[in-house]
């Protein structure tokens, strides 16, 4: 084998143990609450968004529910008011990396940068630290354990995502979490625009699908309530 050869073959390697391999882990992450209660979380991606994510709030304070939003730290930096307003109205503040790069493509040191600076800024516009981390796109890497350890964040996915990588209708929405609902569920929304309409979609679907988690018994709380048992009535 050539030289050439043999160091692709290597780098290919290690970039196998370092971004790939990890997702081995990633059971260990959590992906859902207790099966008992019936309780489910619903937490908010990608945000703050200035146009959407006030909207969002407003619609969560008419139908009285707790929500977790797992911000990306430069557009918290740009918009510390909806941070605040956030934390204000009971909702939970949580780290989706400072600049929601794909953790596949960045050095140790840049993953712990990403975690760390959103860490701080979100502690220190919500008054309290964030406990939970979500990689952007479900993306892990080696670098990411240890840096959550460090900031003694849980990293949380989910069980339940209404819309993903294609557009889905609000009634479609609705649907695929009527169908999907289960006690411990998370469930993964976005209040900023990834995919292009994202955010009017869900503000639609959003009261169809409060009212019928509600009818079919389902109690929606944060992510810290689902996981550790307790009310935000408390």
């Amino acid at each position: 084998m050539s030289l050439p050869l043999m160091a692709t073959g290597v780098a290919v390697g290690a970039w196998l143990a370092y971004a790939w391999l990890p997702h081995l882990a990633t059971p260990a992450c959590t992906w859902r609450g207790p099966r008992g209660a019936r309780r489910v979380a619903l937490t908010f991606d990608d945000g703050p968004d200035p146009a959407w994510t006030p909207r969002v709030l407003a619609g969560l304070a008419r139908l009285g529910v707790p929500a977790t939003f797992f911000l990306v730290g430069e557009r918290a930096a740009r918009a510390p008011d909806i941070v605040r307003d956030m934390a204000a109205a009971g909702h939970e503040i949580a780290n989706h990396s400072w600049s929601h790069k794909s953790l596949w493509l960045l050095s140790p040191a840049r993953t712990a940068d990403e975690i760390g600076r959103a860490h701080e800024l979100l502690g220190d516009l919500a008054g309290r630290a964030p406990r939970h981390f979500r990689p952007p796109w479900g993306m892990v890497n080696a670098a990411m354990f240890p840096a959550l350890w460090r900031w003694r964040e849980r990293c949380v996915f989910w069980s339940i995502q209404t819309e993903g990588l294609r557009p889905r209708s609000p009634a479609a929405q609705a649907a695929h979490l009527r169908r999907r609902a289960h006690a411990g569920a998370i469930v993964d929304l976005h209040d900023a625009e990834g995919l292009a309409g994202a955010p009017a979609r869900l503000l639609a679907a959003l009261p169809v699908m409060v009212d019928e988690l509600r009818a079919a018994g389902y109690d929606p709380v944060t992510v810290t309530e689902l996981l550790d048992g307790v009310s935000h009535l408390a």
